[in-house]
């Protein structure tokens, strides 16, 4: 479908999928480098989405009519999708949420508040976003835990000599990102992962960087938690997954009570479901499961190894170009990295220059990107990021390097 005579992936089609991509802003062709907020979406996953809504809608697992019996099917078999796409040994070891943010709420909430206690030691890095950072501040203030970080080096990459010493049993959860959405840096999972299991701590990995770009098999990785989101994969807005390995969801309380996640409810007690939907209470995301695994097809349609080789290609011509302009400086490591640059220009704030390429029909994105102690640790207010998907290509690339020519010499 997506390939040429030769067999190789016909990018240029890949684009026809796009319906977005043909937009104009403000009088300029469209180019989106922005997919590292979220991505476009493919027809392919419009129209599961469409065909879900027009012949199988209704409410999952407490129906017994047609319909329900249908729209069950189709949700749990998106979970089994999910499942197979990032290796989990079944599909219970999935948990449908609203996306990373709200998968590592759950955790820190349902595992974190049993198993966190005062003295304890919640280890981070410097370079986490939000999502995998306040989640466990506001853990430790509840429970008197600590939170310590692994920092960040000159380069962009992780201070692993220090993980001896900051790796140490009194750490019951190391929680870090698998790629770094400000610096691009792909940081060594399983390796960490295996540091972690030595000292007897619990392992999550905030994938929502990588899940759409490269393989990623969690039983490889060794984690006991991994999230992501669809929306940056190609999928709906509002669904993601959680994966925890069986043993280790069982464990955990209820983080939402309602309905589905129950077995019994009395006035004075209630029992509630196995994992995973315990962690499911209420009417899930029918159709952004539906549409999330319709993405995960598209994708692997594709492949990840094309698709990672594809980004990696765009990423390292961004920074051949980019180094070409004056007063610019790139943050991260200067080699491979995922599909993004986060750069400083000495002429411009992030957001003058970010309103200013808009104003061209260049879509990136100027702040701190929800990296807020990174900013601080580079001395910076904020970055301009550019971030690649398969959809994008170098010559977009080479026009952006115009625009922000043209840049440099307006705000000169």
């Amino acid at each position: 479908m997506h390939q040429t005579a030769t067999g190789a992936v016909d990018w240029n089609a890949i684009r026809e999928d796009f319906p977005i991509l043909r937009e104009q802003a403000h009088g300029h062709p469209l180019i989106y480098f922005d997919s590292a907020a979220t991505s476009q979406k493919p027809r392919a996953v419009l129209d599961a989405l469409r065909h879900y809504y027009e012949h199988e809608n209704a409410n999952v697992h407490r129906g017994l009519h047609h319909l329900s019996t249908r729209a069950t099917e189709a949700y749990e078999r998106s979970r089994q999708s999910v499942a197979s796409y990032i290796g989990a040994a079944n599909a219970d070891e999935i948990v449908f949420t609203r996306g990373t943010t709200e998968s590592i709420n759950l955790v820190a909430q349902a595992w974190g508040g049993k198993f966190i206690h005062e003295g304890d030691v919640i280890l981070l890095t410097e370079m986490e976003h939000h999502s995998n950072l306040v989640p466990w501040q506001l853990l430790a203030e509840r429970t008197g835990a600590q939170v310590r970080f692994v920092p960040v080096r000159d380069d962009g990459t992780l201070a692993l000599d220090q993980l001896s010493s900051l790796l140490t049993p009194e750490v019951k959860l190391f929680a870090f990102t698998h790629i770094s959405n400000s610096l691009g840096t792909i940081n060594p999972v399983a390796k960490l992962c295996q540091k972690a299991r030595a000292v007897g701590a619990i392992t999550l990995v905030d994938a929502a960087q990588s899940a759409g770009h490269l393989p990623i098999d969690v039983q490889e990785f060794g984690c006991d938690f991994l999230a992501f989101s669809g929306h940056k994969m190609c999928g709906p807005t509002g669904v993601g997954a959680l994966y925890g390995g069986a043993e280790i969801l069982n464990t955990m309380p209820p983080w939402h009570g309602g309905g589905e996640m129950i077995v019994s409810v009395t006035l004075e007690k209630s029992t509630f479901k196995k994992a995973p939907h315990r962690f499911e209470a209420g009417t899930p995301n029918i159709a952004g499961a539906i549409g999330l695994a319709a993405a995960i097809d598209y994708i692997e349609r594709i492949g990840r190894s094309e698709i990672f080789k594809h980004d990696s290609h765009l990423a390292a011509y961004a920074m051949e170009r980019l180094a070409e302009l004056p007063g610019i400086r790139v943050l991260g490591p200067p080699s491979e990295r995922g599909a993004l640059v986060g750069f400083v220009m000495e002429a411009a704030h992030p957001h003058d220059l970010t309103t200013f390429a808009d104003q061209h029909g260049l879509a990136l994105r100027g702040g701190h990107h929800c990296n807020q102690p990174l900013m601080r640790r580079f001395g910076l207010p904020g970055t301009t990021r550019a971030s690649f998907y398969f959809y994008n290509t170098t010559a977009e690339i080479d026009r952006m390097i115009e625009i922000l020519q043209a840049a440099a010499r307006f705000f000169s």
